[in-house]
């Protein structure tokens, strides 16, 4: 017995499994792409760790793009079970890719400068892939930190309180801005302190990414209505641009409250339109109002519960203000006139003054037929709703502005390029998902913060350019994949790709002094799939 166990132990000490799964799609972009020629030129390496920058990056990248829950900095835990060479090239070891080894390539990011990396990489994309620029959108979001962050005299960004968009006000946070094509693939990130303003932020970034863009056609930079500001208007340029305006300015509220006959859109029917023309920050442009129907439906049904709310409210609060006393009728009249403002929903149904007699505060006794009373007024009457408000909300409802200084752009076109603004949204969602484990920051040094968020960004550049690539290649080539349920689509997400090839694996072997690798459980979709990526990325998996 006891031999029988010693064979099966130098057996399995003679053949070994490693993870590879779809980590070679991951690694294809950067060996197609090379962008890890770039890397090394930008940051060679200056101390004694083993592997290259270019290395540690693309396998914090892999690491980012795991699947597997992990924080984006423990190593070399994640590499235990991978096919390293696969990935990184002949002799590189999980123990190659150590915490030294990480910690000194985000410090050379940081010394080089994260946001001059990553605008440098995306030219160098650039010029080897025709990655469209039509639209550029542009937004901004907070990432919330865990731990103190001192504010003490750093070159780095400000780690501290601000205006959170995720509500979590008990934490400090950072800034980070994005621009992303109509694909939603970056091509533009940097970081801000916590309490930096959006107008400022986001007029920042579309500055600099305008500065290296080399567009071969028209570009337009789309942006939410923190955009829409006269400074930032006036230092556009000739850019031309894409906003909603803020429902806030004087002029627009003119617009939303006027009496228009809209016009149907000709491109898509839950759409109605009226289009002006306007000079606004001393730039002519063409205002659209748009009127969603759906989105008027799904308000007006909202606002009928929100009133009897407040209806209820105010009921409670006039029974109270009826229960006051005042010394004259022009103090009980101004104090039913001060309560109204508070509840715009609600007017007076009829409103009344009734005198009352009482005696002097802190008398006891019965009182005496000549005893001298103090005469009061207390308000009375009833309240409802307020029709003519309620139907004013109802008309702005599902109501708003874009705008755009291209005055030869129709409402069609600029609601469509408008929408694609939720590529940049789906962008900070991508980065602050526990899926892809790009969103927990912990680190203690606030500057390598700023170098695992350029990682983080990099993470969505590699995901958005593979899935872009692989539905391009389906359309032109008239192809499809199976989805989810199965059934076929040209237009599948790289999540649904990376998790077709989780139960890829290399084997190996090892026959006296030879080694063999073996790639198992390939089937035919993936070949497929590898085919329509191209060269590289098939052979990471012979």
């Amino acid at each position: 017995m006891a031999e029988k166990n010693s064979s099966r132990r130098i057996e399995s000490s003679l053949k070994r499994t490693r993870f590879l799964g779809h980590l070679g799609l991951i690694a294809g972009v950067f060996r197609e792409l090379e962008v890890d020629k770039l890397i090394d030129e930008k940051l060679p390496k200056e101390r004694d760790h083993n592997v290259p920058h270019s290395i540690c990056i693309l396998a914090m990248v892999i690491n980012g793009l795991g699947f597997i829950g992990q924080r984006l900095y423990l190593f070399p835990n994640f590499f235990k079970n991978v096919s390293t060479e696969r990935l990184f090239g002949d002799g590189v070891t999980r123990e190659d890719l150590n915490q030294y080894a990480i910690g000194e390539t985000l410090d050379r990011i940081v010394k080089y400068g994260p946001t001059k990396l990553f605008t440098e990489i995306t030219l160098h994309i650039m010029n080897r892939l025709p990655i469209p620029v039509h639209c550029l959108h542009a937004d901004t979001t907070s990432v919330s930190v865990y731990g103190n962050y001192d504010d003490e005299e750093t070159e780095s960004i400000d780690i501290t309180f601000g205006i959170p968009k995720n509500g979590r006000w008990d934490l400090k946070q950072f800034v980070l801005s994005l621009i992303v094509n109509q694909h939603g693939i970056p091509l533009f990130m940097n970081t801000h302190s916590g309490n930096a303003s959006d107008k400022n932020t986001i007029l920042e970034a579309i500055k600099s990414l305008k500065s290296v863009l080399i567009p071969e056609s028209k570009v337009y930079y789309v942006a939410d209505s923190s955009f829409y500001t006269d400074n930032n208007l006036k230092n556009m340029g000739k850019a031309f641009w894409i906003s909603r305006v803020p429902a806030t300015i004087n002029e627009a509220k003119e617009l939303l409250t006027a009496n228009l006959n809209l016009k149907m859109l000709k491109s898509d029917d839950r759409y109605s339109f009226y289009q002006t023309f306007v000079e606004y920050g001393g730039v002519k442009q063409k205002w659209v109002l748009l009127l969603s129907h759906k989105m008027k439906e799904k308000r007006e049904g909202t606002l009928g519960k929100k009133i009897e709310k407040e209806l209820e409210k105010a009921e409670k609060a006039f029974k109270k203000l009826k229960g006051e006393d005042f010394f004259c009728e022009e103090d009980a009249l101004k104090a039913a006139e001060k309560w109204i403002q508070e509840f715009p929903s609600i007017v007076f149904e009829k409103v009344d003054l009734k005198a009352i007699k009482k005696r002097e505060e802190g008398k006891r006794g019965r009182i005496s037929k000549d005893e001298k009373l103090n005469t009061y007024y207390r308000i009375d009457g009833s309240i409802k709703v307020n029709n003519a408000f309620v139907l004013k909300e109802m008309e702005k409802m599902g109501l708003f502005i874009l705008a755009s200084n291209d005055i030869s752009i129709s409402p069609e076109e600029m609601l469509k390029y408008y929408k694609g603004q939720d590529n940049v949204e789906k962008g900070f969602r991508f980065l602050k998902s526990d899926t892809f484990s790009v969103s927990k920051v912990y680190l203690k040094n606030k500057a390598r913060i700023e170098a695992v968020t350029m990682i983080m960004v990099l993470c969505l550049m590699i995901y958005s350019i593979a899935e872009w690539k692989l539905r391009t290649k389906l359309e032109e080539q008239n192809e499809t994949v199976p989805d989810q349920k199965g059934k076929p689509t040209k237009r599948p997400t790289m999540r649904w790709i990376f998790f077709n090839f989780q139960g890829i694996t290399e084997l190996i072997t090892q026959k006296e002094e030879k080694i063999e690798s073996e790639i198992l459980n390939m089937e035919e979709i993936h070949w497929k799939i590898l085919s329509l990526m191209g060269e590289k990325y098939e052979n990471i998996y012979l």
